[in-house]
């Protein structure tokens, strides 16, 4: 993970996510970087915007808005319809897997 975690540093800092800099970084704190290790990382996020994609990241965090109580939404068991639980969600766990395999190649 702290290969990932220089990477993520790097790009916080606005600077390019090389084998250089990152070798760099985990040399700074304290890791001897794997050459191996830090090339693999540097071909999986090839093409990849981490930008964008921890700004996508960020909107499955968020915590959801509570729900207003509206009678219209609930079944006669005063359960929320299953389709209403659906659109809660806002992002299917298809979606939020497919950004994952993409930061992580």
């Amino acid at each position: 993970m702290e290969y990932v975690y220089g990477a993520l540093l790097l790009n916080a800092a606005g600077k390019p996510i090389e084998e250089k800099s990152l070798a760099g970084v985990l040399t700074a704190a304290g890791i001897t970087p794997d050459a191996a290790r830090v090339k693999a990382l540097i071909a999986s996020l090839e093409g990849v915007n981490l930008t964008e994609v921890l700004a996508k990241a960020e909107t499955f965090a968020a915590p959801a808005a509570a729900p207003a109580a509206s009678s219209d939404k609930k079944d006669g068991t005063g359960e929320k319809k299953e389709e209403e639980k659906k659109e809660e969600k806002g992002v299917s766990e298809e979606e939020a897997a497919e950004g994952l395999s993409a930061l992580f190649g």
